[in-house]
């Protein structure tokens, strides 16, 4: 099995070489290199092609921000993973809407970084329903769908497909939105591979933002 190539995005030369001590110790992942700017990221990420970008928010020079803009705007392969010191930064919500497949906490568990980077690798989904839930419901105020009519920009969907998209907003699992619209799990997944596909979206994250910035669903009043 090819291992998963890693690219470590840090200005801090210790967390790096922290990181990398956890990655280098899993026999499926390696380090293929460093960088301590969002301009080194963008070039090395050039050079390098990591399956794997892990990407620091906040950085000189350029941010983790626009770096993984850039690397987004090259049609790399490249997937972007972010880390924050905040839970649910603000700054979190811009890295995906630019393109970042999954966010994590900088003193979360060694073992979430290592299985994070797995399930990016894998291009399953990248964030769970339940922070998928709580990403959104924090910056978009999910609420109700904006009207029975469907937004234009969502024209390429069907009937199902839009079901589905609704589902995903509320964050719910796989197994939930199967049960709830009575179809097998297997089926559900077809429908969100098409609704990437369609919208060229790379996760579920950003089709949930697509549904938000669609107007599928709309802000609530704050209470």
């Amino acid at each position: 099995m090819q291992a998963i190539r890693v690219l470590l995005v840090d200005d801090q030369p210790m967390i790096r070489t922290g990181f990398r001590l956890i990655l280098e110790a899993e026999p499926d992942i390696t380090v293929v290199g460093e960088a301590a700017d969002g301009v080194a990221a963008v070039e090395s990420t050039r050079s390098l092609s990591p399956d794997i970008v892990l990407m620091d928010i906040r950085m000189p020079t350029m941010d983790g921000v626009e770096a993984t803009r850039r690397i987004a705007e090259t049609g790399s392969s490249s997937r972007v993973v972010i880390l924050t010191t905040f839970d649910l930064d603000a700054q979190v919500v811009d890295a995906l809407r630019a393109g970042a497949s999954a966010f994590l906490v900088k003193d979360g568990p060694a073992d979430s970084l290592v299985g994070a980077i797995r399930t990016v690798a894998a291009g399953d989904a990248v964030l769970s329903p339940r922070v998928t839930h709580r990403l959104l419901d924090r910056f978009a105020h999910l609420g109700a769908p904006a009207s029975p009519d469907v937004p234009s920009r969502l024209g390429a969907l069907t009937g199902r497909e839009l079901d589905v998209l609704r589902a995903l907003t509320r964050g719910l699992s796989n197994a939930e939105i199967a049960l709830e619209l009575g179809v097998g799990e297997t089926t559900v997944k077809t429908h969100i591979a098409h609704i990437l596909e369609k919208y060229g979206l790379r996760d579920r994250v950003q089709a949930v933002i697509l549904a938000y910035d669609c107007g599928l669903v709309v802000p609530r009043s704050p209470r």
